[in-house]
């Protein structure tokens, strides 16, 4: 049986070294827009950690809220207003603040993000911090991140080790004086591109450590709980009209999304890696268009000798339409593959969820196609002109 070999195959594999090389430039293409992809899915990822393992059917915030790492705290007697409506089953104020942690081996202090409940109740869907809510219930007593970023020091692994009578200093920003307060428990929440770790304690033990800066009728996000049944659109509803203009009220997919779009839109982090997935794109256009032109000026009389027995242009411009989706699949291969090395690279020494997932997959892969269909298409220009004349 004769087997066909494909014109593009044949012409790309005349010269190995330059198909090797073409290879290898879109090979980094691809390797580029999956680190803007798996960079930019971390980015939202960690910044909506909390709000996805939140237990709750709305929430409500400041109307100057912009982000949950802002401070932008409103009145607790707005979130017990919402009580008064119908579908409301139970409310429950978290605060949120940032405070200084003082590396336990090295006495230096870090930015740490500080998460207060009250502990009679499940607010958060980890585990392990539903396991160890009575342990919140003991005065000045914390659970803190396992994930955190290690310049907090062994605080993690001396728990780990037995060591749970661990006692930390934790100061206010406008304090010189630390309040110290004792490890009961570790979690896994992570950090993201705003916090660096994490600690929970009891809404009484947050006042403490925070006491000039917080008042306790100061809250930061009001957990909104509807009875069965309930619609939450209709409640949503029912109380962005009644409710002074003072507060915001999301759903739980309404207040991960506000979430997204401040870092997208708002910070520079979001702004540049929309913006560096878009030049990635650009250049791949630019360095597929380069391979396919040379390809066609190097194979110029062989086009021309095509024309001149009968092969009609429609013929010429297919066998460059296969070439850029060869190179796409052949290049799409080793880019994945390094991706993947580089993702579980960046997510050890970041502690950033950076991961592959199929849905990043198929998108480099259908961007990688498109754009080397894009530079096909450029690239025929050249061989439009190619004329059986040429070959005398």
């Amino acid at each position: 049986m004769n087997l066909k070999i494909p014109l593009a195959w044949l012409q790309l594999a005349q010269q190995k070294l330059r198909f090797v090389v073409a290879i290898a430039g879109i090979a980094f293409i691809v390797l580029l827009m999956f680190i803007q992809l798996g960079f930019q899915d971390a980015l939202y990822s960690s910044a909506t950690a909390v709000h996805q393992n939140l237990k709750g059917d709305l929430f409500i915030v400041s109307s100057q809220y912009k982000s949950l790492t802002s401070n932008q705290s409103f009145s607790r007697s707005r979130l017990y207003q919402t009580l008064g409506f119908n579908g409301v089953e139970s409310v429950n104020p978290m605060y949120l603040q940032f405070a200084k942690l003082k590396n336990p081996e090295t006495g230096e202090k870090y930015s740490i993000y500080v998460i207060g409940f009250d502990p009679a109740k499940s607010l958060m869907n980890i585990p392990e911090v539903e396991e160890n809510l009575d342990k919140l219930k003991i005065p000045d007593m914390m659970l803190f991140d396992r994930d955190s970023r290690p310049e907090f020091g062994p605080i993690a692994k001396r728990f780990d080790q037995g060591k749970t009578e661990q006692t930390i200093e934790i100061f206010s920003f406008d304090s010189l004086q630390g309040y110290r307060v004792r490890v009961g428990g570790l979690f896994s929440l992570g950090p993201s591109f705003g916090v660096d770790g994490n600690l929970i304690v009891s809404d009484s033990t947050f006042v403490r450590i925070n006491p000039l800066l917080r008042p306790s009728e100061k809250i930061d996000v009001g957990i909104i709980k509807l009875k069965p049944e309930t619609d939450p659109n209709q409640v949503l509803k029912n109380l962005r009209v009644n409710l002074p203009n003072d507060v915001q009220i999301f759903t739980k997919q309404q207040f991960i999304d506000f979430e997204k779009q401040y870092w997208a839109a708002r910070t520079p982090i979001g702004f540049i890696l929309n913006l560096m997935l878009t030049m990635a794109s650009v250049v791949g256009v630019v360095i597929v268009y380069q391979i396919l032109y040379s390809n066609i000026a190097t194979q110029f009389i062989a086009y021309a000798t095509l024309k001149a027995i009968g092969y009609a242009n429609g013929y010429l411009l297919n066998v460059v339409f296969q070439q850029a989706l060869i190179l796409a699949l052949l290049a799409y291969i080793p880019g994945f593959l390094v991706s993947v090395g580089l993702y579980d690279f960046a997510m050890k020494a970041t502690q950033l969820p950076i991961i592959m997932t199929s849905n990043n997959a198929i998108i480099v892969l259908t961007s990688t196609v498109l754009i080397s269909m894009t530079s096909g298409a450029l690239a025929i220009n050249k061989l439009r002109s190619a004329d059986p004349a040429d070959i005398f």
